[in-house]
C-alpha cells in the first residue's frame, strides 16, 4: 500500500463531515497532532441540519446502518460511542407500500421477516428469503475486508483469494437477476434491490456485488440516533476534541501552500495559515483536484449519480401514522430508471422514500406534531436540463399530492412548516453535478477504478469522502476516513476498529 513518506506528525483535515471526523479520530488515536477545518459553524458535512418552527430537520442521511463501524470510529481515539450517541433500533427497518395496495414490513430479524414474507407471498418465497439472507451475509463477509475496507492501489489489487469466491457467488452478474434466483414475487425483488439507487445505478444494471447495501439494512438492521442524525457528527466532534483534535469552524479553505509536490500548509479565505506534514481533503473530488491544481486523466469521464429532490414537512400528528421509513413504490419500475438515468427527466410514476423520524424520536417536533421528509430521485444537473428555480415549487406540490393519494389523505391541510431541497441547492454546497450521492457506482467507478484517495500529483495529500473510495453512505464515509488515515500512518487495524462488541449483531444468520 502506498503511504505518505517523511514526517507525518502534523495533519490538517479539511471538512468535518463523517469522513473528516473519522480521519481525525483515527489520526489522533495514532498519535498525530490534528487540526480540523470546517467552513460551516457546526460539524456534519452532508449530514446537514435545519431548525424550522420547532422542527429539528436532518437535511442529509436518514438511514443509519452498521453501527459497529461507527462504534469503531469512536474507539479509534479511545472513546465509547455510548458516551456520545444513543442509537435507537428502527423496526421495521422499512415499510414497503405498493401500487396495488399491498404492503410489507421489512424486518432485520430473520424469524420475523420469514413469517412476514410467508403471509405476503407464500412459503416458497419465505424459504427463498432464508437462502437470500444467507447469500447476502456471505457476500458481505467476503467483500468487506478485502474490497470495501481496504486501500486498493491498482486493478491488480482485485486478484485476491476472495475473488474466485465472489465469482462463484454470482457477484458480477446483474443485481435484479441475482435477487430473482431467490424470490419469485416481483414486489419482493424490488424490496431487496432498490438500494442500488443509493449507489447511483439501476437495479437492472447494477452488479450483484452491490447487494451488500441490501445486507446493511435488511440483515444488519437500521438505527436512528436520539436527537436526529445530526447527533452523530456532534458526538464524533466532541470525541475528537477530547482526543486533542483542534476544530476550527468558519474556516473555508482557499488554497494549498506547496513546496514542490508536497503541501506545507493549508490557507483559508480569512488569511489563516495551518502548517502541516500531511493533509486530508474530504471535499468533493472536483474541488479537491482544483486545490491540488491537477485533474487525473481518465479515458471515460466520470458519471455522477442521480440526485434527490426532498420536501421536508411539519404536520399535525396523523392518525394511523407512517413507520419511520416508508418506501412508496410506483406502478412503473424499469421505465422509471430509464427516465431518470438515460433521459434525464423526472419520473412520471416515481417511487418515494418517506421518512417520519418522529416515529422513533417524538422530540424532533413540537408536541402533537410530526416531521415528514419526502425524497424523490431526480436527474443530476449534467443530465437533466431542468430549471429548478421555476420547477421546485410545482414539483414539491406534485410530491405532496402523491403523499396524500398514496399514504396520508388530507395531509396537505395540516402542514405548518415546509422546506425544499433541489439539485441546485446541493450544487451550491459544492456537490458535483448537484447530487449528494457523488459519482455513481458503476463497475468502472468502483474500487480501484474509482477516483483514488492518494492522488499521484501530491506526495502528502490524501482524499476521503463520497467521491473517493469506498463510496457513498454513512458507513462507507467512516471507512473512507480510516483509509485516508492508513495512507498517512500505515495500515491500522480495521478488524479491531470496525468489528467491536456489535460484531455478533452484524454477523447473525
Amino acid at each position: 500500500m502506498r503511504t505518505v513518506s517523511g514526517r507525518t506528525d502534523r495533519v490538517v483535515v479539511v471538512g468535518a463531515g463523517f469522513a473528516g471526523l473519522s480521519a481525525a479520530l483515527h489520526l489522533a488515536g495514532r498519535g498525530r497532532r490534528v487540526e480540523l477545518l470546517e467552513r460551516e459553524c457546526v460539524p456534519g458535512g452532508r449530514a446537514g441540519r435545519l431548525d424550522m418552527l420547532g422542527y429539528r430537520v436532518d437535511t442529509g442521511p436518514t438511514v443509519l446502518t452498521m453501527p459497529d463501524i461507527l462504534e469503531g470510529t469512536f474507539a479509534a481515539a479511545g472513546a465509547r460511542m455510548s458516551d456520545h450517541v444513543e442509537l435507537l433500533p428502527v423496526d421495521p427497518a422499512y415499510r414497503a407500500v405498493f401500487a396495488d395496495g399491498s404492503s410489507l414490513a421489512v424486518h432485520s430479524d430473520a424469524a420475523a421477516m420469514t413469517e412476514e414474507i410467508r403471509a405476503f407471498s407464500g412459503a416458497a418465497d419465505a424459504a427463498g428469503y432464508q437462502r437470500l439472507r444467507a447469500w447476502l451475509t456471505e457476500l458481505y463477509r467476503v467483500e468487506f475486508d478485502r474490497f470495501i475496507a481496504a486501500n486498493l492501489d491498482s486493478p491488480l489489487s482485485l486478484l485476491a483469494p476472495e475473488l474466485p469466491r465472489l465469482v462463484a457467488m454470482g457477484a458480477f452478474g446483474r443485481l435484479d437477476r441475482a435477487i430473482g434466483r431467490f424470490l419469485s414475487d416481483p414486489r419482493l425483488r424490488r424490496v431487496f434491490s432498490f438500494q442500488a439507487l443509493y449507489a447511483g445505478v439501476s437495479p437492472h444494471r447494477a452488479l450483484a456485488a452491490y447487494a451488500v447495501i441490501s445486507y446493511m439494512d435488511t440483515v444488519a438492521g437500521v438505527w436512528f440516533p436520539r436527537g436526529g442524525v445530526r447527533a452523530v457528527p456532534d458526538g464524533l466532534a466532541r470525541a475528537a476534541e477530547d482526543a486533542g483534535v483542534e476544530i476550527h469552524y468558519g474556516a473555508e479553505v482557499e488554497s494549498l501552500e506547496r513546496s514542490g509536490s508536497r503541501v506545507r500548509a493549508v490557507r483559508t479565505s480569512d488569511g489563516r495559515r495551518f502548517a502541516c506534514d500531511a493533509a486530508v481533503l474530504t471535499v468533493d473530488s472536483p474541488v479537491a483536484h482544483r486545490l491540488l491544481g491537477r485533474e487525473p486523466r481518465r479515458a471515460v469521464p466520470l458519471r455522477p449519480s442521480p440526485s434527490a429532490f426532498v420536501v421536508h414537512l411539519g404536520v399535525r400528528a396523523q392518525p394511523g401514522a407512517l413507520a419511520h421509513h416508508t418506501i412508496s413504490f410506483g406502478d412503473a419500475w424499469r421505465s422509471t430508471f430509464h427516465e431518470l438515468i438515460t433521459e434525464g427527466r423526472v419520473m412520471r410514476d416515481p417511487s418515494l422514500l418517506v421518512t417520519r423520524p418522529t416515529a422513533t424520536d417524538p422530540a424532533l417536533a413540537p408536541e402533537g406534531r410530526d416531521l415528514l421528509s419526502v425524497l424523490a430521485p431526480v436527474p443530476h444537473l449534467r443530465r437533466g436540463p431542468i430549471d429548478w428555480r421555476t420547477r421546485a415549487e410545482p414539483y414539491a406540490d406534485e410530491l405532496v399530492s402523491l403523499l396524500e393519494d398514496r399514504l396520508l389523505p388530507g395531509v396537505r391541510a395540516s402542514v405548518d412548516a415546509s422546506h425544499v431541497l433541489t439539485p441546485a441547492d446541493w450544487a451550491e454546497r459544492g456537490m458535483v453535478a448537484g447530487t449528494p450521492f457523488a459519482w455513481s457506482h458503476t463497475f468502472a467507478q468502483t474500487g480501484p477504478f474509482r477516483p483514488r484517495n492518494f492522488p499521484r500529483s501530491s506526495q502528502n495529500v490524501v482524499l476521503a469522502g463520497s467521491s473517493t473510495v469506498p463510496g457513498v453512505g454513512v458507513p462507507t464515509a467512516l471507512v473512507s476516513g480510516r483509509l485516508a488515515a492508513d495512507r498517512i500512518t500505515g495500515a491500522g487495524s480495521p478488524r479491531s476498529a470496525e468489528r467491536g462488541p456489535m460484531r455478533a449483531m452484524r454477523n447473525r444468520p
